[in-house]
């Protein structure tokens, strides 16, 4: 067996989401999911089927964003692997959504930060083992910093009132 770290390709303004499916339909249920959630966002899905063809099978309405989607999945090479990128919308407004679509096994990450993707490599095809998501913490956080975050989400983002 062989691990390697898959660096993933996140768009500048752009957040991702990256799980395991089970079903060549998937692509057609995210689309759906993403399309009645946030009819705004622009997106692109792709999903590495694991059995048949074993295509990578993508969607979206975003040529740019669903090129780059496949280009994670042909990176990453573990089946039954979906990525979602997205534009004009934030993983907290879809990703309860995505975990409650029939195959969705599970959700790896959902961020804007950078990504690398731990891929096991066997005789039979690639898994996933994990993600790297982002940066490993600097300290723990003060008073300001707690202000700071609190203003952020109350007067940038518009989280809470």
């Amino acid at each position: 067996m062989e691990l390697k770290a898959v660096t993933i390709k996140i768009p500048e303004e752009s957040n991702i989401i990256i799980g395991q499916s089970h079903f060549v339909k998937t692509v057609e249920d995210l689309y759906e999911v993403m399309i009645t959630t946030v009819p705004n966002a622009k997106f692109g899905i792709a999903f590495n089927e694991a059995s048949g063809p074993c295509l990578i099978r993508s969607d979206g309405n975003d040529i740019a964003l669903t090129q780059m989607a496949i280009e994670n999945c042909q990176a990453i090479q573990a089946g039954h692997v979906f990525n979602i990128l997205m534009k004009d919308a934030y993983p907290i407004n879809v990703l309860n959504s995505i975990k409650h679509c029939q195959e969705v096994c599970s959700v790896y990450c959902a961020t804007a930060n950078p990504v690398e993707v731990i891929v096991a490599s066997t005789d039979q095809g690639c898994g996933v083992m994990g993600v790297v998501d982002g940066f490993s913490p600097k300290g723990v956080e003060t008073a300001q910093d707690k202000e700071d975050r609190s203003d952020l989400l109350r007067k940038i983002i518009g989280y809470k009132r």
